[in-house]
């Protein structure tokens, strides 16, 4: 199975996220429900990993596992800091709303789990 433990912020912004496991729908290498949870991953990370006024830092070194971490610059004000939480904001539903998907698709191969942090 390949659990999903997503952490978000009071606001719904995205803090962190970790995946690991292989979902067992098939085996490694041609299973569709694993390959489906590692593009929309890797696609926020990509989307992250370009996003200004933020750090990011990921882990994808081992197979069956993708993790990330991701704050906003601390003297980040304003209109900037107002985009820059909207499009985590927005990561976060992407993540949510597509892995959420999966899960209920495939619930023997895929949890997501939710964690809200300060």
């Amino acid at each position: 199975m390949t659990e999903v433990v997503v952490s978000f912020g009071k606001d719904g912004v995205i803090k962190k996220l970790q995946a690991n496991g292989h979902a067992g729908f098939s085996r490694k290498g041609s299973d569709i429900v694993c390959s489906a949870v590692t593009v929309l991953i890797r696609t926020a990370m990509q989307v992250l990993s370009q996003t200004e006024n933020i750090t990011f830092n990921a882990d994808s070194s081992s197979r069956g596992t993708l993790a990330f971490c991701v704050d906003i610059e601390e003297n980040l004000a304003g209109p900037k800091r107002a985009e820059t939480e909207a499009r985590l904001r927005c990561v976060a539903d992407f993540l949510r709303t597509g892995i959420s998907s999966i899960s209920e698709s495939y619930p023997q191969n895929v949890l997501l789990r939710e964690i809200q942090i300060s």
